[in-house]
């Protein structure tokens, strides 16, 4: 009986003593700026790290206590550290691509691309593509000559690639230029009519220029892709892989540690999925299916697919849309565009079908994505979802979100909040599109329902940010400073900037906000001990750096589950 009483207590001193003894750390960042998030506006000076987790935060004589002989030490002189950026609404693949091939999002004049196609035609083989997205037409510097609706006419672009079709993507991704070759093998001429949804841009003889918006653009896409087709299995997935590693690598140059995919096809998220669960990825994905009603039914049944590959990938929702863009007059308007009288934009997907996706998201517990860009088109969504949800208590709970949400009318804001509907939107576009809104819409709508994100959080909305890559650069930076001055960065041009989001907000919605929007802001978007280590390490202090430094400000350590993973 003594022996036993005597194991009994020394077992039970052994516990209490391994219970107090605090873990050994791995890694530990110290003498820094951290920003938490959790606790808005309050920094601490250190944070320890274990495994691919946040072990604790707080001073430097607290976290520096939980050093053994083998944790990584770094002392930040005072650089500013925040959870790592998640970019709230890109196309991932489609970034890589761009990287692949022209990219012209920096282009300041026609001239200027056409002379980019006329080097690329030089070292591109007779009847194989030339591939480009980024430009748009509102952002270069000269107006082309001849033009239509500001769109330049094809004969200078065909007389540079006579031997290989181009196709060149909008900034927007909802219009694209093709050059004479391309729309010869399409068949497409002055007796070509338009879709339903879309739209081939004519000149005054009414022959195509070359320039086809929305669902118009689907009879060169298609060349494009049958060529593709002609390719290997294996080269095809060689492309594609080579896609992935470059777009990881320039998101983590960049400081995003976690990337929300707008829209991928079943194949994608199957080789998504056996990258993560190979440990291949090297940047959290979360992923909506993208495909028609017809094309999903009964293909649902795998998913939600939720933190697969210790939480490097999740596939929980669908994504539709129901109009195009405000750049290429397909944004879908309650009143006629001011520059384009009678058009009210483009309805490109039909509410049928929208309500037939709605249906089965909610019959396979999957959240519901639609881009709506116009007044138009957001009430519409509004109006399904309200229909779909039945109540703002179910709204609350499923997180719908409307995709970009960029121009409302103001009796809409509301909306938003009562049924607990995400509004993903993208800072870095309300000053891109800047110089072109008013146009579009007149002072009145553009000043009131552009881009309020002041009167969505005014309303208790969260706001999902992010940057739309590769529509816009996939920069956090970038789109942080437009967010919280509303300006643009190369002209200073102000963009009715009492609609703009505090410091906080705007890092709330980079990080947290960005988390809640995907159901997972249990492991993601702030510094919280037991959440995953994703941090970025900042060479200057956004929530206390003038507006200038925001764009100085250099990404100068990328941590991810704990490791390094890019370090300037």
């Amino acid at each position: 009986m003594r022996l036993l009483i005597f194991i009994f207590t020394l077992a039970f001193f052994i516990s209490c003593t391994t219970e107090e003894s605090p873990e050994t750390a791995d890694m530990i960042l110290h003498n820094a700026r951290v920003y938490t998030v959790d606790q808005p506006g309050e920094f601490s000076a250190a944070v320890a790290i274990s495994g691919d987790r946040i072990l604790a935060v707080g001073t430097d004589e607290e976290i520096l206590a939980l050093a053994g002989d083998s944790t990584e030490i770094r002392d930040l002189d005072q650089n500013f550290v925040m959870p790592g950026f998640i970019e709230g609404h890109g196309h991932f693949a489609m970034m890589g691509s761009l990287l692949m091939n022209l990219n012209l999002m920096k282009t300041a004049s026609w001239e200027e691309i056409v002379a980019m196609v006329e080097a690329a035609a030089k070292e591109t083989e007779p009847g194989e593509w030339i591939i480009g997205r980024g430009w748009h037409q509102e952002k270069w510097f000269e107006s082309p000559s001849p033009q239509t609706f500001g769109y330049p006419h094809h004969d200078a672009l065909s007389a540079v690639s006579p031997e290989n079709p181009v196709m060149l993507i909008h900034a927007s991704g909802h219009g694209l230029f093709a050059n004479e070759k391309a729309m010869q093998l399409a068949g497409v001429s002055a007796e070509t009519a338009d879709p339903d949804g879309g739209a081939i841009i004519r000149d005054a003889q009414g022959n195509p220029i070359g320039v086809f918006e929305e669902r118009a653009m689907k009879s060169i896409r298609k060349l494009y892709q049958d060529y593709l087709a002609t390719l290997s299995e294996e080269e095809k997935l060689a492309r594609w892989l080579q896609q992935v590693e470059l777009a990881e690598e320039e998101c983590l140059r960049k400081g995003v540690t976690s990337f929300q995919d707008a829209g991928s096809k079943f194949w994608e998220l199957e080789e998504y999925q056996k990258l993560a669960e190979a440990g291949e990825l090297d940047l959290r994905l979360w992923a909506m299916i993208r495909h028609s009603s017809e094309e999903m039914e009964g293909k649902l049944d795998k998913y939600p697919v939720i933190d697969a590959g210790n939480y490097f990938f999740t596939s929980r929702a669908i994504k539709s849309e129901v109009d195009g863009a405000l750049g290429s007059f397909g944004a879908w308007l309650l009143r006629p565009y001011d520059d384009k009288p009678g058009f009210e934009g483009q309805n490109t997907t039909s509410i049928s079908e929208v309500r037939k996706i709605a249906q089965q998201a909610t019959d396979n517990d999957l959240q519901f994505c639609v881009h709506a860009i116009g007044d138009r088109a957001n009430r519409v969504v509004l109006d399904i979802y309200e229909e779909m949800l039945e109540s703002p208590e179910t709204g609350q709970e499923k997180r719908w979100r409307i995709e970009h949400a960029q121009h409302l009318d103001t009796a809409d804001i509301p909306r938003f909040r009562e049924y607990g509907i995400i509004a993903s939107m993208q800072g870095i576009h309300c000053t891109s599109d800047a110089p072109f809104v008013v146009d579009r819409l007149g002072q009145s709508r553009a000043r009131l329902g552009a881009y309020p994100w002041r009167s969505l959080l005014d309303a208790g909305v969260i706001i999902a940010n992010g940057t739309d890559a590769p529509v816009e650069d996939v920069d956090p930076l970038e789109c942080f400073y437009a967010s919280v001055t509303r300006k643009r960065a190369d002209t200073g041009m102000e963009f009715f900037p009492e609609q703009r989001m505090t410091r906080e907000e705007a890092i709330y919605s980079y990080t947290l906000g960005n988390a809640y929007a995907a159901f997972e802001e249990d492991q993601k978007g702030s510094i919280t001990p037991g959440k995953l280590a994703d941090l970025v390490v900042l060479s200057n202090n956004l929530l206390e750096c003038s507006d200038a430094k925001i764009l100085e400000t250099e990404v100068m350590m990328t941590v991810l589950g704990g490791e390094v993973k890019y370090e300037k």
